[in-house]
């Protein structure tokens, strides 16, 4: 996140020990930093930028993009720990009143102003989806008093995975370490030096070294053992970044660490440069991070701001010199907000398409904006005098009298649209309970249904489908959890036919059904679930703790599944699951062998097995072009949303005792894949099915079971 300043001094820095600099007596130590400006990495950060921004916009082009926000923390701990030194050297102390004050002054402006625009966002049910408006409210507030990074974490986020529909807010989470990095990083340093003074006979400088030295090493050793343990909280809490910021310290603060010698500036820069663009395109959502793999694009940053020689055009610091580099940079912190909000929101706008124009006109307006931003609300709040004339104390009050309004904003969309989300919530539940004849699937796979017409009716609608989805989270695993966690439902009788559904999250979006199934038919149901964890004996190509993960849940469940009565075993898995060649000519190859070992071990006991060919798998959740736009215009090729090759119907092609539910034709017809079908809503987000489509896929379910169940009799 762009946020520090970039005025830096290093001529200050470098002053010989025991020469103690300072400013004039007529300026306070909040302006205590020299005018030096080191355009570098001002440039730097325009890259940092912009792989964020691209990233967003074409992340399958700019895959690594999101390594953009650890440069921005490398910058911010130079730049800051820069100034905080120079007062400290010059002074003594740190005024921690001027010191915050000018933060608020600097980033709340632009940051609320953007929180404000999305909280009227929210409270719009023609912009934004009633079923997400609590998650966006919540993360509203989260992100306006700058703790949305633990409330991320806290929930469980998966920044790079998030298979939901994400806030206009989100990416307040670096926003918000950041601003606790502000408030934590002077107290370190004040401590840090009157333990110099205090004990080590006035070694300030050395003491807040060695203190920030051991701050880093400690956070990165944290980071990397919490990225392998529990890698979605690992990437937003704020002791396992500071580490990044420590790294900038440093730099800062060791002058043998920026490079004079011309050869080794020039060497050093572009490596560093040239690292950040590999890594921007050659890293994933797969990549094992923030980890050790973070260590790369922090390095790289740090290698650019050390090559400190500017003297020939072709140096890397000339470089980033030039205009746009420089326009960029000071634009970033706006550019920054006001990018993903955008991205966000344009697919609701009713004449705004999805093209490869829609998308450079949309980051043409962000860059508009972010200037705008700039010109009229940063720089003139920055030095607006009714606070600067003041003491600290009316910049702080002032900002938290605008915290409390933008939050209160948010609050205010909630209670204007409560009684929508209660009205919807209940009308899910009265579909459920009691659907229309031939509604949903019936109308494509029941000839008796040809003639139906729903005309223009989707049920549920599309600014509510996304919480038409299963309700027992407890069953479901994800992530690094390898735990084999089981749930009953249905039957607790002793001679009740044994059900089990297994599988990944494909296989949890039927969990309502199945219990439905299983209360109205007598079936005893006991369900295994893993996120993105097909049950199959292939291993998967994710690298790291979760491929890890994934293996050891398989096998528990294996061990539970061998000690458990069963009489049939119902699997369903998202086709598109990236699995290792394992020794086979193609992933595919594998992916087959994998299924057939893993119900092989079921069909030894006799006990039968039940699989469905996947659904589409759309680019972007179908809802988005729902809410505006005519059901017909919402339509996708075949081709383009689903699997030629599913290896679950590859495995179940010939082999004895399992059997293929193949709905396809309940999704498409030969050329097109449609979002809504006999009235129902078929999806909540880009590839799960609502509970009230998969409802109406009952009946085939039922079928196969029941016909398992019947020759399995004795």
């Amino acid at each position: 996140m762009p946020s520090a300043d970039h005025r830096f001094g290093p001529q200050n820095l470098n002053a010989p020990a025991g020469v103690v600099t300072r400013e004039p007596k007529d300026r306070s130590p909040e302006h205590a930093e020299p005018t030096g400006f080191l355009p570098h990495v001002q440039g730097l950060r325009a890259i940092a930028v912009l792989c964020v921004v691209l990233y967003h916009f074409w992340p399958g082009r700019f895959p690594g993009g999101y390594v953009g926000v650890d440069v921005f923390f490398v910058i911010s701990g130079f730049l800051i720990t820069a100034h905080l030194m120079r007062e400290l050297t010059a002074t003594g102390t740190v005024r921690l009143g001027q010191f915050w004050a000018r933060r608020a002054r600097r980033l709340l402006p632009a940051s609320l102003l953007v929180l404000l625009v999305c909280a009227l966002v929210a409270g719009s049910a023609y912009l934004t989806p009633t079923s997400a408006l609590p998650a966006e409210v919540r993360e509203i507030i989260a992100s306006t008093f700058y703790v949305q990074n633990w409330y991320l974490a806290l929930t469980s986020a998966d920044y790079l995975n998030n298979a939901g529909d994400p806030t206009t807010v989100q990416h307040y989470w670096t926003l918000s370490l950041e601003e606790q990095f502000y408030l934590l990083w002077p107290l370190l340093l004040l401590l840090a030096a009157w333990i110099g003074v205090r004990w080590f006979r006035g070694a300030r400088r050395r003491a807040v070294l060695v203190a920030i030295g051991i701050v880093t090493l400690v956070s990165f050793a944290f980071n990397v053992w919490l990225t392998l343990t529990d890698p979605a909280p690992a990437y937003f809490v704020t002791f396992g970044r500071m580490w990044q910021f420590g790294v900038g310290a440093l730099i800062a603060l060791v002058p043998l660490l920026r490079i004079r010698n011309a050869a080794a500036s020039f060497v050093l820069g572009w490596a560093g440069i040239l690292a950040l663009a590999v890594v921007t395109f050659r890293f994933d959502a797969q990549t094992p991070f923030p980890g050790y793999m973070a260590a790369i694009p922090t390095l790289a940053a740090a290698a650019v701001i050390a090559a400190s020689r500017t003297e020939r055009w072709w140096y890397p610091t000339r470089v980033l010199s030039i205009r746009p580099a420089q326009f960029v940079g000071d634009i970033s912190y706006s550019l920054y907000l006001w990018h993903w909000p955008l991205i966000v929101i344009a697919p609701s706008v009713p004449f705004w398409g999805l093209t490869i124009w829609h998308r450079l006109a949309l980051l043409a307006l962000c860059f508009v904006l972010a200037w705008l931003t700039k010109r009229f609300v940063e720089d003139p709040v920055r030095s607006w005098k009714v606070l600067t004339s003041r003491p600290p104390r009316v910049t702080l009050w002032a900002s938290l009298v605008a915290m409390v309004l933008v939050a209160a904003t948010a609050g205010g969309a909630w209670a204007v649209n409560a009684p929508a989300y209660r009205d919807g919530i209940q009308a899910i539940e009265q579909l459920r309970a009691d659907p229309p004849e031939c509604f949903g699937a019936a109308a494509a796979l029941d000839p008796g249904c040809a003639e139906a017409d729903f005309g223009a009716q989707i049920l549920p609608a599309p600014g509510f489908a996304g919480v038409d989805r299963p309700e027992d989270a407890q069953c479901f695993v994800q992530l690094n959890d390898a735990r084999p966690v089981s749930c009953e439902f249905g039957s607790d009788a002793a001679d009740a036919p044994r059900v089990a559904l297994v599988g990944d999250s494909h296989a949890y979006q039927l969990l309502p059904t199945f219990q439905r199934l299983a209360d109205e038919r007598g079936w005893h149901l006991t369900t295994w679930f893993k996120g993105a964890c097909p049950w199959n004996d292939t291993p998967l190509s994710t690298p790291g703790a979760f491929g890890a993960a994934c293996t050891d849940w398989r096998a528990g469940v294996e061990s539970a599944m061998a000690d458990a009565d069963l009489d049939v075993v119902f699997t369903a898995a998202l086709a598109t699951t990236p699995y290792s060649s394992a020794g086979y000519p193609t992933a595919q190859d594998a992916a087959v062998a994998g299924y057939r070992e893993a119900w092989g071990r079921m069909l030894d006991r006799d006990v039968p097995v039940i699989t469905v060919v996947d659904n589409p798998v759309w680019p972007t959740d179908p809802n988005k072009c729902l809410r505006t736009r005519d059901v017909a215009e919402c339509d996708a090729p075949r081709a383009d949303v689903l699997v030629a090759e599913d290896p679950l119907r590859d495995a179940a092609q010939g082999l004895d005792g399992v059997t293929l539910i193949d709905a396809t034709d309940a999704f498409c017809d030969d050329e097109v894949c449609w979002p809504v079908v006999g009235g129902a809503n078929i999806y909540r987000d880009q590839d799960h099915l609502t509970v009230t489509f998969a409802d109406s896929l009952a009946p085939q379910y039922a079928a196969a079971i029941e016909e398992a169940l019947g020759a399995r009799a004795p």
